[in-house]
């Protein structure tokens, strides 16, 4: 039997580099390895209610079209940007405490944001998707009113920041920090190599 491989992935549900990457995931899922998904809030400064997005236009945005495309996900350009702060607390929560849900919720959230242009900052959207795939809300609303889920976050991000995070998506695979939207071959690559590694 081949042993485990831990890879760490830190994701904003903001960040449509992450919503793409989900499809980086799979590829070292389907090769074997674990990944843990971490969650890092890349834009604190934007306040509660978010603000408008503005145009996207350009080379960059029309990659990132033919990406999501090319990993089968609709991309819908939300009017505005998220205070992510709450959802990514939420997330983080259900990782370390129902985490066989966890997966499941981070799509939600992400397909929420880029496939339907719902308001992720809102505190009642990021409920209304935890319930849906059998989030106990109960002690996730106790979580999220006391500061647990907060925290939980904040040692996430402490986490990333030690080990070299300054963007999302970032990977750490192999002991190899991997930051950004890389081609789907290079993710092929750094799999191969870690499984031989280990």
């Amino acid at each position: 039997m081949e042993p485990s491989v831990s890879v760490l992935h830190w994701f904003d549900f903001i960040c449509p580099f992450c919503y793409v990457g989900q499809q980086r995931d799979d590829i070292l899922e389907r090769r074997g390895l674990d990944v843990v998904h971490l969650p890092f809030q890349i834009h604190p400064e934007i306040p509660d209610g978010g603000v408008e997005a503005g145009p996207r236009n350009g080379p960059m945005y029309a990659a990132l079209e033919r990406e999501a495309a090319a990993a089968g996900l609709a991309l819908n350009w939300p009017e505005r940007l998220p205070n992510t702060r709450r959802a990514l607390a939420a997330a983080e929560w259900i990782r370390l405490h129902q985490p066989a849900v966890s997966g499941d919720f981070n799509k939600a959230l992400f397909a929420a944001r880029f496939v339907h242009g719902e308001e992720i900052g809102d505190r009642a959207v990021v409920e209304q998707h935890a319930g849906r795939v059998g989030v106990d809300l109960e002690a996730l609303r106790a979580a999220l009113d006391d500061g647990t889920a907060l925290a939980a976050l904040a040692e996430s991000e402490s986490l990333g920041v030690r080990l070299g995070v300054r963007a999302t998506p970032t990977w750490l695979i192999g002991g190899e920090v991997v930051s950004g939207l890389l081609p789907q071959a290079e993710f092929e690559r750094l799999a191969e190599k870690a499984i031989s590694r280990a």
